[in-house]
């Protein structure tokens, strides 16, 4: 007997960050190596198995849009409105439209954090495979991104979302459920949020050199 197709797994990128802390400058414009932040940050879902990736857009959404590069997988745009009220409305935004796809979970990530790269993607990704419907990456036994959320948790999160808290609510009443990954050694939780930090988009591929897969 044939086994039956394995649900994909979209990557939901949420990238509608306006930059308050740093003037005014929407992250996923930020340039990084030979492109923008969200270049880098689409082709590492893609690069970690997901597909299809929807790309969740609010500051800039319009440049965004039209500079977005070439994708090596099937990618979306999808806009936030509401996107000044904080991540959570982003997460909501992206769950909602998945929510017309096939994709038997999400992984999250986040557009401002560079050295999160495929390798974090695929172990979170190969937790589920394993049977997690709700695993997320760990980075010295603290909970980070990558985030995997299953179809069936969609509703919940998306009640629970709000604010800049995304999933943070309902993963703390679910912890018992969420299979941590460990990745501190292929990855770091680095984000940019201030003028200090824009130091971290001189090294592409993280602290140590090239994007360790």
């Amino acid at each position: 007997m044939t086994a039956p197709p394995v649900p994909a797994v979209a990557g939901l990128l949420l990238a509608a960050g306006g930059g308050r802390r740093l003037g005014g400058r929407p992250k996923a414009l930020l340039p990084y190596g030979d492109g923008l932040l969200v270049d880098h940050a689409v082709r590492v879902l893609h690069a970690g198995g997901c597909s299809p990736v929807l790309v969740v857009l609010g500051a800039g959404a319009d440049e965004v849009r039209a500079r977005l590069a070439p994708a090596p997988g099937t990618t979306r745009c999808v806009d936030n409105p509401d996107w000044a009220r904080g991540m959570g409305t982003s997460l909501r935004a992206g769950l909602a439209a998945l929510a017309a796809t096939d994709a038997g979970a999400a992984l999250v990530t986040l557009v401002d954090q560079p050295y999160v790269g495929p390798a974090a993607v695929a172990r979170v990704l190969a937790a589920h495979r394993a049977g997690a419907s709700l695993a997320a990456a760990a980075y010295d036994g603290g909970r980070g991104h990558p985030v995997l959320l299953g179809r069936e948790h969609w509703p919940g999160v998306a009640a629970a979302a709000e604010a800049d808290r995304g999933a943070r609510a309902y993963l703390h009443r679910h912890a018992a459920a969420v299979r941590l990954v460990e990745c501190g050694d292929v990855a770091a939780p680095d984000d940019v949020d201030t003028p200090a930090d824009l130091a971290l988009l001189d090294r592409p591929g993280g602290r140590n050199g090239p994007m360790r897969h």
